[in-house]
């Protein structure tokens, strides 16, 4: 299975899942959204950045005519920012949802200030999962992998509700194909770049609780991309579908920023 359909036939809206690897962590929004509109979820298990740009490409080109809006989440929202560059006659407008930083300077910290939020027992548990990955895996790493993600989750989050997450088929193999190039695109520059290249809309959504700093995408997109638009949602972290206090706007904004032009 390589894509989810939700909603009315008429598909113009994409949303990609984070990770890399984190296959099928957003499902709730696209059964959310897919009220008012029709969504399509590529499931994207190719290794390479170039491999899911065209699971991307072909997903479109199968089931969209005209320009598509596309919603990222975390890596999801970085492969958006790159596929309205390189396809900009395909894209109607890209919606970047708790983006990674696109520069490497915007990146120092991350990593600290997650594990700070963490408990004993769960930065524990964290140096754990690292000695498995570093050695000889006795176990399911796609599993493990999962685990890594709840625990950065939570290290993520602000007022977590208990939504349901849909993890079965999170890959740590594309993970670890995919993420080392994306930061070898980063250190060079080349996400930067790119962005001289996108022609749509941009909107930006991103918590104030997130560890990955809303600099880190704004500060390009200032030198970038003229009138894009940020929204900054409260007591938000990494993931606004999944917060108490900021979910109901995280929706009203994705609805008024899909539907704008479309009602």
């Amino acid at each position: 299975m390589s894509l989810r359909k939700y909603g009315k036939q008429d598909y113009r809206v994409a949303v990609i899942h984070g990770g890399p690897g984190a296959i099928g962590s957003v499902q709730p929004v696209c059964e959310e959204i897919s009220e008012y509109c029709g969504v399509l979820e590529p499931l994207l298990t190719e290794r390479t950045v170039e491999g899911q740009l065209n699971q991307i490409l072909d997903t479109l080109g199968k089931n969209v005519k005209g320009p598509a809006t596309l919603i990222g989440h975390s890596w999801g929202a970085m492969l958006v920012y790159i596929f309205a560059a390189r396809y900009p006659e395909l894209v109607r407008k890209i919606i970047l949802v708790s983006s990674g930083p696109l520069e490497e300077f915007h990146a120092d910290g991350i990593h600290e200030n997650r594990e700070a939020r963490l408990t004993a027992g769960e930065q524990e548990e964290l140096e754990r999962i690292r000695l498995f990955f570093s050695g000889p895996r006795r176990g399911n790493p796609d599993r493990m992998f999962a685990r890594y993600g709840a625990l950065m989750e939570k290290a993520d989050s602000y007022a977590p509700l208990e939504l349901h997450a849909d993890d079965r088929l999170f890959s740590y193999e594309v993970y670890s194909r995919v993420w080392p190039e994306v930061l070898e695109m980063r250190k060079r520059g080349l996400l930067f770049e790119m962005g001289n290249s996108i022609r749509c809309p941009v909107t930006v959504i991103h918590g104030d609780y997130d560890s990955h700093p809303a600099w880190g995408i704004r500060a390009p997109l200032d030198k970038l991309i003229p009138g894009y638009k940020f929204y900054c949602l409260h007591n938000c972290g990494h993931t606004p579908w999944m917060e108490k206090y900021a979910r109901a706007r995280f929706y009203r904004i994705l609805r008024q920023e899909i539907m704008n032009g479309e009602e």
